[in-house]
């Protein structure tokens, strides 16, 4: 299927100004929109290429740049993490909410009318971002990859607090070998859930590592990332069809 992507210009309620990459099905209208998270090395070659599977998927998917306060257009090197860390500890929650609420509004104002129901994916930071987006802007699913900072560590207080106002199921990753997110971690998100009585599906896949997903990462393993791309299209397609029951935003 053929996908047409550009990048559009939102205005951010603070006052700012970020780019987005936008990726869609050539020659039809879409009938379901996606917000892409991006990792902490930009909205690169591999978050424009996810961007546009999804908009093979049907979606109208948008990859907002997160780091437009400190670095617009800003890509990283996957061997050069110091290069991120400043982006990155410049982040808030409430500037990175902003700009959430700006990518859902530009997907509404975009979108194909009916039941057109918008979700968020997203991977490594990203993933904490869709968890984010989920607790911001009514959507009907949230996917996280690898979201570091969900559960609190050395240098994120984390979202748990937050876990009873999700009003959205959500679909969780993790690599069984992942350094970087331990099982003590991925529990307290799990737990967290569970006592907050959300939908959630919770997947640690044993012999993967922190990145898996992404195919230009020394950590990417196909077999894992082939078996979590199934199951994402197929949790998406649960939530955001317009065959799907419920209401955009309910924790069916």
């Amino acid at each position: 299927m053929e996908v047409t992507a550009e990048y559009v210009t939102l205005a951010i309620g603070d006052g700012t100004s970020m780019r987005g990459y936008v990726a869609r099905s050539a020659g039809r209208s879409p009938s379901r929109g996606l917000i892409v998270c991006q990792e902490a090395f930009g909205v690169n070659a591999h978050i424009r290429d996810v961007t546009e599977r999804f908009a093979r998927q049907g979606f109208l998917a948008i990859a907002p740049e997160l780091f437009h306060r400190t670095g617009p257009g800003f890509e990283g090197r996957y061997d050069d993490i110091s290069s991120v860390m400043g982006h990155m500890r410049a982040l808030s929650d409430d500037g990175m909410a902003a700009d959430l609420r700006a990518a859902h509004a530009w997907l509404t104002a975009h979108s194909s009318g009916g039941d057109f129901r918008i979700a968020a994916a997203g991977f490594c930071m990203g993933g904490r971002a869709a968890i984010l987006t989920a607790l911001t802007v009514p959507v009907a699913c949230a996917v996280s990859f690898y979201g570091g900072g969900i559960a609190p560590n050395a240098n994120n207080p984390g979202l748990l607090d937050r876990i009873g106002e999700l009003r959205a199921p959500v679909l969780l990753f993790w690599g069984g070998r992942d350094k970087h997110i331990g099982p003590e971690q991925i529990q307290a998100v799990t737990e967290a859930l569970r006592d907050a009585e959300k939908n959630y599906i919770n997947v640690e896949i044993s012999d993967a590592d922190h990145g898996f997903f992404c195919d230009v990462r020394a950590s990417y393993n196909p077999v894992a990332a082939s078996q979590a791309w199934a199951l994402v299209v197929a949790f998406l397609d649960a939530y955001t069809s317009r065959h799907a029951p419920g209401e955009r935003g309910d924790n069916q």
